[in-house]
């Protein structure tokens, strides 16, 4: 928005007379301008003291939700303190631009600054919710940027930058969102809300490498964001939106969001659809609407009550509270982008709804329906009855939130303030656009174009450098890069592990977590020294999945693919590979040298890298500087990587030694008759037999029956397992390998981050052996957690699918993310069927799945996901439908077709025994709401046999089919969908008998080997089973005319 001007021709007509000296003179355009800028922010002062700041609490600088005259409020609100606080400070923004203030720049100002520290007082007894800590940051950042000192003490730096650890973990932690109800049914529960995601993420945006204390602060006084903490929260809210949750399709929350305050998206095409989707779902004539079917504040809400029982918010559909302040979050967005007839459209709107008052104009907090007039809202067309203001915002006082928001568009729209001054860290900008606040420390930007991903290959040993050097790959050794040191990811999490500790307030540091690859191709500093961390791939694992070099080499071009794609800082990412003698030893060494020879040539699969020593990549490297490590009072020792010191050197390849060759015997023995030996035999056995197989057979039973702590030859049964995964993983015997790394209970890193990205991309896990229980994953779920629940449904069933099951998760995390649209049709993934469905596929092979390689599982996963859509036609109708419903695959709109028949079945639907009731569902849920989809593979789930279930969707799409067609018919009692295919099924069975001689029989394996569309095809008998149902009584109509079933 412009600033004030005066017209030359209004200028020339103000005079002013000084009486002392008796004589009129011109006063200077400058003068008028300012002399008329001070009046007007005077009169917008005299309506924030009114409006706003009158009622600041003495103490602490509060606000209430709603300020009242005479009323000494006992109860403060942190997101309306923050928004009060944001105007005052805007305010004295506005202030800066007249020379004689009388004061208020910095009385204003000291008055924003009471109530920032205020909240930050009350939160260092207990942190709030994470949206609002998301919104404190961001205008904490503004404030100091501005030049305020809100920040006073050490201790308030480390507080702060423990709520940085609090709320990285956003992503994966269920919350009740910004109106403090959880889900829209407002029954307690909680979840992924995506408004608290973009508020974490612009937080972190935005104090990332921050001073807390200012232009002027100390090195300790500097904030450190985790980055790959901020990318999952990225990742995940671009994922969700423009949906909020589960349960909420939209959200007006996703408004301050998306644009102003947080402006945590700037992918314009994603920020219009969520902004559309409000206007389009919840705008009214008065306001937007929280969400569908919110009872807040309603007439019909009962208030003795805190949550709502079952199909209670069905009550509240089409009588939504509408709430003016978020029109004029929508003014504040078109302020930003200078659409001046945004601004136009929607002061036209807003001004209406305006109340006044003594204060001046006033906001209601919303509009409501009354009583009396429920049904002309809800039978007429909506907006038609009318609608009354809250007595917040209108005669009981000011709606603080609102009228702050309020106040400061009209701060915007009469030209006293601009956005450069109301967002001096330009969130409002690109990050690209956005000025670096230090070059010291990390800061974000957009992914270039032509991003390079520098790679630095360090060997182990020296002479395992000439072998590669034999093959024109130069590597450097650790003592070639001195002084500059090479960590594990593990000893930069203990250095961060002094970040932000404090024992006078009981804050311990970072927590525990790994660091991602985007952590780890910084260059950090470290009192002095430099160094380079490798990433979590290249670190000695305590899981298999690091000895098949299969899985490593892809996992290593899957992670520079990532680094291309998520890296966001100024520099370029430094990917450290660390080369070891293991890599050439095996049939894998010529792959590994493929991949290294593509590193010399400057591009592997598509992705431009820069192969060099790492003292010439430093230059143009991101650089990290841990500050906060100079002031602690004892020098920290850490273990850089330092490689072997081997005197010997190989000459060529035939020098390497080759593994021995392994006489891998069995036992002549069942493990029946195994568990019926004693310990001591089994033991004898042990020493006695060599082979693998024999060997994981006897310390399985032992493990089993003694215990972890029993000992073989003074040594614990655990370490020889141990060796025994290492000696079975060198000779690539993976069924051995599998067995002892169940029974040890291993978890492979990075689980839980997988298990997360699956969810965030609207679907649900389960995990358990087929055919028994089953555990559903519905929200993000800490790691020990995770192998709890694991091991307690797989190993009563089966040992080893403990940890395959881990296998598959940490692939269809990596295969979710890169190619959504192989699971599509795909919505709950249930772990154990897609084992099963594997296994069916090696049945005309003869082969073990738990005998395969992990790079083999991974392959045959995306081919079971794939050839299934490519090579549909190569398999028999049993086999498609196996598949289909081992993965669980349903068809477009099979969730919609659902729905409508639910519409159509007052008594609901029965699967398997689970009844699927009409009401609350319709009450409760939507069409288009996860939530009701999630219900319906709920329902699913209870039938045990994948082609079964397959015919039983099909099953659905026939009825849905008929009920489309004919829209007058309804069934009068439950449908049972089992009775239909088995009703089918037998008139099959009669087909069969009458043309072909063959008698009935229980076993429905040849009906699901049955086309479905061709002349005696499943979905011709499916029909006809439809109709007897229709013809016995089963439906009625819904008027007199004839049904016709076309």
């Amino acid at each position: 928005m412009s600033e004030v001007t005066v017209s030359r021709q209004s200028t020339s007509r103000l005079e002013r007379l000084d009486g002392r000296i008796g004589y009129t003179r011109q006063m200077s355009v400058q003068t008028i301008e300012q002399e008329l800028l001070s009046r007007r922010l005077h009169e917008q002062y005299i309506i924030l003291k009114r409006q706003i700041l009158k009622y600041q609490g003495c103490v602490l600088g509060l606000y209430p939700a709603i300020g009242r005259d005479g009323e000494q409020a006992k109860v403060a609100h942190v997101r309306d303190s923050i928004y009060c606080a944001v105007a005052t400070w805007a305010l004295s923004q506005a202030y800066r631009k007249i020379d004689d203030d009388e004061g208020r720049t910095h009385e204003l100002s000291m008055s924003a600054v009471k109530c920032m520290r205020g909240i930050l007082f009350c939160w260092l007894r207990q942190a709030d919710k994470i949206d609002v800590v998301g919104l404190y940051l961001i205008y904490l950042v503004q404030m100091i940027r501005s030049g305020l000192k809100v920040i006073y003490t050490t201790d308030e730096v480390n507080f702060i930058q423990n709520l940085v650890f609090y709320i990285e973990r956003a992503y994966r932690t269920p919350d009740y969102g910004m109106w403090e109800r959880g889900s829209k049914y407002n029954n307690g529960s909680t979840e992924v809300h995506a408004s608290s995601i973009g508020f974490v993420k612009a937080a972190l945006e935005a104090i990332n490498g921050e001073n807390l204390y200012g232009p002027e602060g100390a090195v300790w006084s500097v904030i450190y964001v985790d980055i790959d903490a901020h990318n999952r929260n990225r990742t995940i809210f671009e994922t969700i939106l423009p949906r909020e949750s589960n349960s909420k399709n939209t959200d007006a929350s996703l408004l301050p969001t998306v644009s102003w305050p947080a402006f945590a998206i700037h992918k314009k095409s994603l920020k219009h659809r969520t902004i559309d989707k409000v206007v389009r779902k919840l705008k009214g004539n008065h306001g937007i609407k929280r969400f569908l079917r919110d009872g807040y504040r309603t007439v019909l809400e009962d208030k003795t009550r805190k949550h709502y029982k079952p199909a209670e918010i069905k009550l509240f559909d089409g009588i939504e509270c509408e709430w003016p302040l978020f029109l004029v979050y929508l003014l504040m967005d078109n302020i930003f982008r200078n659409d001046m007839e945004g601004i136009e459209h929607y002061t036209n709107l807003i001004n209406p709804l305006l109340r006044k008052s003594n204060d001046g104009d006033l906001l209601p907090m919303f509009y409501f329906v009354p009583k009396e007039h429920l049904d002309l809202e809800r039978n007429m067309r909506p907006g038609s009855a009318e609608w009354y203001p809250s007595a917040e915002g209108s005669t009981d006082g000011v709606f603080l939130w609102g009228q702050s928001i309020y106040f400061i568009s009209q701060l915007l729209m009469n030209g006293l303030l601009n956005v450069m001054e109301l967002d001096p860290i330009r969130r409002h900008l690109p990050a690209s656009e956005r000025p670096v606040n230090s070059s010291r420390y990390s800061s974000f930007q957009v992914t270039p174009p032509d991003l390079v991903v520098q790679v630095a290959l360090i060997a182990e040993s020296s002479r395992l450098q000439q072998v590669l050097a034999t093959y024109g790959i130069q590597t450097q050794t650790p003592n070639q890069i001195d002084p500059i040191q090479i960590w594990s990811p593990k000893e930069l999490t203990k250095a961060y592990e002094y970040l932000g500790i404090n024992t006078k307030l009981g804050l311990s540091g970072r927590p525990k977590r790994p660091f991602g690859v985007l952590s780890t191709s910084k260059i950090y500093r470290v009192g002095g020294q430099t160094v380079l961390c490798y990433p979590l791939l290249f670190e000695v694992s305590d899981f298999y999945l690091a000895q098949d070099m299969s899985i490593v080499l892809d996992d290593l071009k899957n992670d520079l693919a990532f680094l291309s794609q998520c890296w966001k800082l100024y520099g370029r990412p430094t990917f450290c590979m660390i080369l070891r003698e293991n890599n050439i030893r095996g049939q894998n060494f010529g792959e590994f040298l493929d991949l290294l020879a593509q590193f010399k040539r400057g591009q592997v699969d598509n992705i431009r890298v820069r192969l060099g020593k790492l003292q010439s990549l430093i230059s143009a490297a991101t650089v990290e500087h841990l500050d906060f490590l100079s002031n602690l009072p004892d020098p920290l020792k850490f273990c850089a990587f330092e490689g072997k010191t081997i005197s010997s050197s190989f000459r060529s390849l035939t020098d390497i030694p080759k593994l021995p060759h392994l006489n891998d015997g069995d036992l002549n023995m069942s493990d029946t008759d195994l568990s019926h030996k004693a310990t001591w035999d089994l033991v004898q056995m042990l020493n006695h037999y060599e082979g693998m197989t024999a060997q994981c057979r006897l310390m399985k039973v032992l493990y089993q029956r003694e215990g972890p702590q029993f000992r073989i030859d003074n040594e614990h049964i655990s370490h020889r397992m141990e060796k025994l995964i290492n000696k079975a993983s060198l000779y690539k015997k993976w069924s051995v390998v599998r067995m002892m790394a169940a029974l040890l209970g291993k978890l492979v890193d990075s689980l839980a981050p997988s298990i997360t990205t699956i969810l965030v991309r609207g679907k649900q896990i389960t995990v358990g052996v087929y055919g028994h229980e089953e555990e559903v994953l519905d929200k993000p779920i800490s790691p020990n957690e995770l192998k709890n629940i694991l091991y307690s449904v797989c190993l009563p069933h089966d040992i080893q699918q403990a940890v395959i099951q881990q296998e598959l998760i940490l692939c269809i995390g990596k295969l979710i993310a890169t190619k959504p649209e192989i699971f599509e049709g795909i919505l709950k993934i249930r772990i154990g069927w897609f084992v099963r469905a594997m296994q069916i596929e090696l049945e005309s092979e003869q082969t073990d799945l738990y005998s395969l390689s992990p790079s083999n599982i991974k392959l045959r996963l995306y081919s079971l996901l794939t050839c299934n859509l490519d090579e549909a036609h190569l398999r028999t109708p049993l086999q498609k439908r196996q598949l289909d419903g081992a993965l669980n695959k349903v068809p477009k709109d099979f969730y919609d077709r659902v729905w409508q028949i639910l519409e159509n079945t007052p008594g609901g639907i029965k699967v398997a025994g689970y009844h699927l009731p009409q009401h609350p569902t319709l009450s409760d849920m939507t069409m288009y709401e996860l939530n009701f989809s999630l219900l319906v593979e709920q329902m699913l789930s209870k039938i045990v046999d994948p082609s079964y279930r397959q015919i039983m969707v099909e099953t659905f799409v026939v009825v849905s089919t008929m009920l489309n067609r004919n829209p007058e018919v309804t069934f009068e009692q439950a449908v049972n969908m089992d009775k239909i295919i088995h009703d089918a099924f037998e008139e099959y069975q009669r087909d069969k008998s009458k043309h072909e001689g063959l008698e009935k029989m229980d076993e429905m394996r040849n009906f699901f080997n049955t086309p479905p569309n061709i002349r005696h095809g499943t979905t011709s008998y499916i029909t006809k089973a439809v109709i007897r149902n229709l013809l016995e009584g089963e439906v009625k109509f819904a008027s007199d005319e004839f049904c016709c079933i076309t």
